[in-house]
């Protein structure tokens, strides 16, 4: 899929104020380890994650979305009136009905006539979100839009504290499949993508590659169990009870496999096979998966900005938020061509080429 008119004109991104040591969650499950004989530094070991952030509670996933919303929207100096499409993108959500986006369509001030959906693809929502507004604006039938995510790991990982201290039958060989919970962060992310002739000089946002491996959808799974209830600002994941189970290795190399098939369709519609992109942008997950996915690739470890060492796993935040960011630092320069590479529980993978 290839764009001629479409430009990314602002990103924004909000990071919580907490932060929480991986040290500090194996304080928390210290009578397990202990039963277990393991050694704290075991997560940080395993993932390269020092720390991860969280909000304060409570927070609803609209507040926070809006938040970097209003700080890719000053960016882009789009009109107002111009923006014909929200996204909200992340797993997170307020409720299940109505859309949250609606809450960020209210808080950011958008037009009646703007049109408002969630798009919930595990870690890959922002990048749906961000193909279904590029082919409105390439179809001429509006003349930007905007992609809003708000994540919150923290309700999750104290769920999977909770439950692995409470189950005496957890083994070293069990617990496996509770550990990539533990590496969850939160963040919040916003993408404008606007018609070049309202932003001529914004990056240029060429194409995307879709593939997907669906056979693999059991290697990651998540569900929540409400627990009574609470106020419905308070967000979904504020009143429930949430565990995910995660066969980390299996998923490690089903989605490298899957990266790779879609490399190669990738690069060569941008042209990487000849020239290499200047900077790679993937979606966050932790050292093994970075050091794999750019082995496999063959891509150049200089060319990469990263954010799981302080920031850990953000679902769909992880890339746009980590873009933003490599931005700010002035990693992404004028005349960089930049590659996005998502991929998310499935599994399907998304890479996009642009062009700053």
């Amino acid at each position: 899929m290839r764009f001629d008119n479409v430009r990314i004109a602002g990103l924004g991104h909000e990071v919580p104020p907490e932060e929480v040591a991986s040290e500090a969650l194996e304080a928390r499950l210290g009578p397990l380890y202990e039963r277990l004989g393991l050694h704290p530094g075991r997560l940080e070991l395993m993932t390269g994650i020092r720390a991860r952030r969280f909000w304060p509670d409570p927070v609803a996933p609209s507040a926070v979305a809006a938040q970097a919303g209003a700080k890719a929207m000053a960016k882009a100096k789009v009109p107002v009136e111009a923006l014909g499409c929200i996204v909200h993108a992340s797993v997170c959500r307020d409720f299940l009905e109505p859309a949250t986006a609606n809450v960020v369509h209210e808080s950011l001030g958008l037009p009646p006539r703007c049109q408002v959906l969630d798009v919930s693809n595990a870690c890959l929502g922002v990048l749906n979100g961000m193909l279904l507004v590029a082919n409105q604006i390439e179809l001429g039938q509006i003349q930007a839009g905007i992609v809003v995510a708000g994540e919150n790991g923290k309700p999750l990982v104290d769920s999977t504290i909770e439950a692995l201290l409470a189950d005496p039958t957890v083994t070293r060989k069990s617990m496996k499949g509770a550990f990539a919970s533990l590496t969850i962060g939160a963040g919040a992310a916003a993408v404008v993508l606007a018609h070049k002739d309202l932003v001529p000089e914004a990056p240029v946002f060429e194409g995307v590659t879709v593939r997907a491996a669906s056979q693999h959808n059991r290697l990651c799974r998540g569900g929540a169990a409400a627990e009574g209830h609470a106020p419905m600002d308070a967000g979904v994941h504020a009143q429930t009870t949430l565990n995910m189970h995660t066969d980390a290795e299996a998923l490690l190399h089903a989605g490298i496999e899957l990266a790779q098939d879609t490399w190669a369709a990738f690069s060569k519609e941008q042209g990487y096979t000849q020239s290499p992109p200047d900077r790679v942008i993937t979606h966050q997950v932790g050292k093994a998966h970075h050091l794999l996915l750019f082995g496999a690739l063959g891509l150049d470890p200089e060319t990469a900005y990263t954010t799981f060492e302080t920031l850990g796993n953000m679902g769909s935040v992880s890339w746009p938020m980590t873009l933003s960011m490599a931005v700010e630092a002035e990693r992404v320069q004028p005349g960089h061509r930049v590659a996005v590479l998502g991929i998310g529980s499935g599994l399907s993978c998304m890479m996009a080429g642009v062009k700053w």
